[in-house]
C-alpha cells in the first residue's frame, strides 16, 4: 500500500467529499440538506435508485420513477454533484431487473454510474457479507455476524438469478466497502481505490469515513479532526444517509461544523472525481492477499467497536 502524501489540486491542502446511501430519501427531506451544501461550496455523491421496485421494501424512498425527484437529481446533476448508483431500488433485484435499471440510468444521465454503494437489504450485492473478507477474518465475521450474512448475497456468483457481476465490471468504476472512524479515508486505506484479484468482477474497491447517522457524522467532522485532516493533507469520503438529518436535534451542529470545513482550503469534489485523481498521480493500486489481510481486520476491529457496516 501506498500511503506518501498526496499533492491536491490547485493548492488545496486536503480533499473531503460524501457518498450518500439514498435510504428513505425524498425531496423534501434531503432538498434543503443539499442546497445548503452547494451554498457552502461542497459538491459531493448523491445515489440514487433509477426505479421503483414492485415488491414491497424494508426502507423505502423515492426513486428516478417519480418524476419531481428525477428532476431535483438532475438538477443536482447540474450544479456538478454526481450521481451514483444504490443498487437497483429498494429491494432485491435479479440480474434482468438490475439491467434494466442501469439502462435506464444511463438514458437518463447519457452515462453510466461511476461509484455504487451496496444497498444493505439487496441480495444481489456482489462479494458482499461474509464474501467482503477472507480466511479467518471471514470466520471472525460469521461469528460477529452469527452465521446470518454468510450466504445472503449472491451477485458475483455466475448462473445465479441475482448475478450481474460481468455487468457491473463494465459499468460500475469504484465500488464502497469498508467503513472506518479515523476522518482521514486515505490513513485507514492508503490504497484506495484499489483493485482486488479474489474479486475481479469490481473494477475498483473504495474505503469511507464513519457517519450513517447524524451523532457519528458530527463526531467524525469535530473541529479537531477537520483540523487534523488538513493538516495531514489526507482524504476523507464520508459515509451517510443524509434523509434522516434535518429533524434530528443535532443538525444545527452538522450545519456549524459543515460551514467551519467549508471556509478550508479544502478539495471538494465528487467521490468519482476524487477516486479519478488518485489513480491519475498514484497510478492502479492492486492489493496483495497480505495488505487485505490487514485492511480487513482493521475493519472487524472497527466494526465490533461500534456494530456498524
Amino acid at each position: 500500500m501506498t500511503n506518501a502524501r498526496v499533492t491536491w489540486p490547485d493548492g488545496k491542502r486536503f480533499a473531503f467529499t460524501v457518498f450518500d446511501d439514498t435510504d428513505k430519501s425524498t425531496v423534501q427531506n434531503v432538498g434543503p440538506l443539499y442546497a445548503f451544501l452547494a451554498d457552502q461550496g461542497f459538491r459531493t455523491t448523491k445515489s440514487v435508485w433509477p426505479v421503483r421496485g414492485p415488491r414491497k421494501p424494508r426502507l423505502g424512498g423515492e426513486t428516478l420513477d417519480d418524476p419531481h425527484y428525477l428532476e431535483w437529481v438532475r438538477s443536482l446533476k447540474a450544479q456538478g454533484f454526481e450521481i451514483g448508483f444504490h443498487s437497483a431500488t429498494f429491494h432485491t433485484s435479479t440480474r434482468d431487473e438490475t439491467i434494466r435499471a442501469l439502462d435506464r440510468f444511463y438514458d437518463l444521465f447519457g452515462e453510466h454510474p461511476k461509484t455504487m454503494a451496496n444497498h444493505a437489504h439487496c441480495e444481489e450485492a456482489p462479494y458482499w457479507g461474509a464474501q467482503r473478507v477472507s480466511g479467518l477474518n471471514r470466520l471472525a465475521y460469521s461469528l460477529m455476524t452469527r452465521g446470518r450474512k454468510d450466504s445472503k448475497f449472491r451477485g458475483h456468483i455466475p448462473g445465479d438469478e441475482l448475478f450481474w457481476g460481468d455487468i457491473c465490471q463494465q459499468r460500475i468504476k469504484y465500488m464502497r466497502n469498508f467503513v472506518f472512524a479515523d476522518i482521514n479515508t486515505l490513513n485507514a486505506c492508503p490504497a484506495m481505490p484499489y483493485h482486488d484479484p479474489d474479486r475481479p468482477m469490481v473494477q475498483y474497491w473504495f474505503a469511507s469515513s464513519e457517519g450513517a447517522e447524524i451523532e457519528p457524522f458530527n463526531a467524525c467532522i469535530t473541529e479537531a479532526n477537520q483540523d487534523r485532516l488538513e493538516e495531514e493533507g489526507g482524504a476523507c469520503i464520508m459515509y451517510t444517509h443524509f434523509a434522516e438529518f434535518g429533524r434530528d436535534p443535532a443538525y444545527d451542529r452538522f450545519k456549524a461544523l459543515m460551514t467551519r470545513l467549508g471556509r478550508k482550503n479544502g478539495w471538494f469534489v465528487p467521490t468519482g472525481t476524487l477516486l479519478d485523481y488518485l489513480i491519475e498521480t498514484r497510478g492502479r493500486q492492486v492489493l496483495s492477499r497480505s495488505q487485505r489481510g490487514r485492511l480487513e481486520r482493521r475493519w472487524l476491529r472497527h466494526k465490533l467497536t461500534t456494530g456498524t457496516s
